[in-house]
């Protein structure tokens, strides 16, 4: 039995007030019914009603009432510098998942992407830091990889 039940929740911003955390990858933090752990060792029974991308300082929304924030993890990641506009159509091309910063491109280490990026020019650096990739197209987040076609609202 896990120790608290989630059904919804509440979005950065729009909450004040957890009393726990969970510290989850950009992975983990695409889900619908899953349990997790908080960072004290309690479990979390996760139970949306659809397939939902979190976002970091996003809350889990107890049944009891209580919130439970989401903190992004650090991850393996390449920082990306150089022409950024041509870098970044690259990486949207392959469909990479990319956090774009002012003066750095952010993504998952993939050894033959960073080679790819490295032979257009740019310079890739490994690093180790939170993981908060652009949504998808229409601003509706991620979705089932190789879905082309389909929307989020599909999902």
């Amino acid at each position: 039995m896990p120790d608290y039940i989630a059904q919804d929740i509440r979005r950065a911003g729009d909450w004040t007030g957890s009393f726990e955390l969970c510290v989850m990858s950009y992975d983990e933090r695409f889900l619908r019914r899953k349990v997790i752990q908080t960072v004290h060792g309690d479990s979390l029974l996760v139970d949306l009603a659809q397939t939902t991308s979190l976002n970091n300082r996003d809350a889990f929304l107890l049944t009891d009432g209580r919130l439970i924030e989401i903190i992004a993890a650090d991850e393996e990641l390449y920082e990306v510098t150089g022409d950024l506009t041509r870098l970044a159509w690259h990486i949207g091309n392959r469909h990479t998942p990319c956090q774009i910063e002012e003066t750095r491109l952010l993504i998952q280490r993939d050894k033959v992407i960073g080679h790819m990026l490295e032979h257009l020019g740019g310079a890739v650096r490994p690093i180790s830091a939170p993981f908060t990739p652009e949504g998808g197209a229409y601003g509706h987040g991620r979705t089932h990889a190789h879905e082309h076609g389909a929307t989020a609202h599909d999902h």
